[in-house]
């Protein structure tokens, strides 16, 4: 009789770590950066490569350097580019989806200082399956120093 217990445990924990893996899409974060910012300016962009092993969503992100973060497009509307927050970013599975200066990123809103080059901001982000369950990633993104020729990000 013990023996058929222990047959159980071992079944209902393969079981459970078979299937604790695929209750959510696990997604990475590459390359992470953020925009350094001139004297007085109370935005930038967070701008990294975000990959899922299965479909997600980019739902929410959070930083403790800005008072509002939210997830923008640069979309041409009526051949002007504009920039607009968005609700949530997908991910399909397996797929590279970048962050990039001109395109989707994260919008860091009423700085709390001046982010400046060699710096590492602190962004948390929040990925939803498409059960609707939550995956929350920590990241570290290093200042980078704003180039020649580049006007800071306007909102």
């Amino acid at each position: 009789m013990k023996h058929t217990q222990l047959k159980r445990l071992v079944a209902s924990s393969l079981l459970f770590l078979a299937t604790a893996g695929t209750a959510f899409a696990q997604v990475t974060v590459s390359d992470p950066w953020v925009r350094a910012t001139v004297a007085a300016q109370k935005a930038s962009g967070a701008f990294m490569t975000l990959t899922a092993a299965r479909d997600a969503r980019l739902v929410e992100a959070s930083s403790p350097v800005a008072g509002v973060v939210e997830i923008h497009e640069m979309a041409m509307e009526q051949n002007v580019m504009r920039m607009r927050a968005v609700p949530g970013l997908d991910l399909p599975a397996g797929k590279a989806v970048e962050l990039k200066p001109g395109g989707y990123h994260v919008m860091l809103l009423e700085l709390k200082g001046p982010l400046k080059a060699g710096e590492t901001v602190p962004i948390t982000l929040v990925f939803e399956g498409p059960d609707k369950s939550r995956q929350t990633v920590e990241v570290k993104a290093p200042v980078r120093p704003l180039a020649g020729g580049q006007a800071p990000m306007k909102h």
